[in-house]
């Protein structure tokens, strides 16, 4: 039997669950004024802090605004902001984006050149693997997450640097959850395709493949600058 990995939730994440909900669902609407900071606290048994980071949360995601002197609001945005999981506002606050897209950046980019330099022919035939399966699982979302991250972490193992993909590890909580926010608030924007997901990882895997450092760097480097762009933009839009 497979179970899912528990995760434990900070109290503000909690709260930010709460007061999401209840703007899905439509019992808090656009103009509806929330309750203050002390009554939030008082009514959930959570500290002030705790109701402060969760509106900072909901802030960031674009969903309510603070008018000086009058109270914090929810505001009027389009529907589809909704479809976003809650994980895109409380990971993603965003002085935090770059920070995370830097860190991935500074893994990602040296291991495509170290797996360009060391990959083996079966290294190869697992990427082409996962290729396959990325065409496959197109429409599918969590299948198309998971494997994007296979992708990356068959990557990490080409390099044969048996630190790398262990450090991968040690941070896939963080990584993971940034790759699975980009993947849909990428699909969401519209500014890209599915095809062009593909076919950036491709470029990654043809330069690995063609044993050429600099261009694996490249390619790399060049696909996280994308997805840093499509992040940007959200964040900005959501303020």
């Amino acid at each position: 039997m497979k179970l899912a990995k528990v995760k434990t939730k900070k109290i503000y994440e909690e709260v930010c669950e709460i007061l999401y909900e209840k703007i899905r669902s439509g019992e808090l609407k656009p103009g509806d004024r929330l309750d203050s900071v002390e009554y939030l606290a008082e009514q959930l048994q959570v500290s002030r802090s705790a109701v402060r980071e969760a509106l900072a949360a909901l802030k960031a995601m674009g969903l309510i605004e603070v008018k000086q002197g009058s109270g914090t609001f929810v505001k009027d945005f389009p529907k589809q902001k909704l479809d976003f999981p809650l994980s895109t506002a409380i990971l993603n606050h965003k002085e935090n984006v770059p920070h995370l897209l830097e860190l991935r950046k500074i893994i990602e980019v040296g291991t495509a050149r170290s797996a360009a330099k060391n990959r083996t022919k079966e290294d190869i035939e697992i990427l082409e693997g996962i290729l396959e399966k990325m065409k496959e699982v197109q429409g599918d979302e969590e299948l198309g997450e998971k494997v994007d991250f296979e992708f990356h972490m068959a990557i990490a193992n080409a390099s044969h640097n048996p630190l790398l993909p262990n450090l991968l590890n040690q941070v896939s909580g963080l990584t993971i959850e940034l790759m699975r926010e980009t993947r849909r608030i990428w699909l969401f924007s519209k500014q890209t395709t599915l095809e062009q997901l593909y076919d950036e990882h491709m470029q990654i895997f043809l330069a690995i493949k063609q044993q050429n450092p600099e261009l694996a760097e490249l390619a790399m480097y060049s696909h996280l600058n994308n997805v840093e762009k499509i992040l940007m933009k959200y964040f900005d839009m959501a303020e």
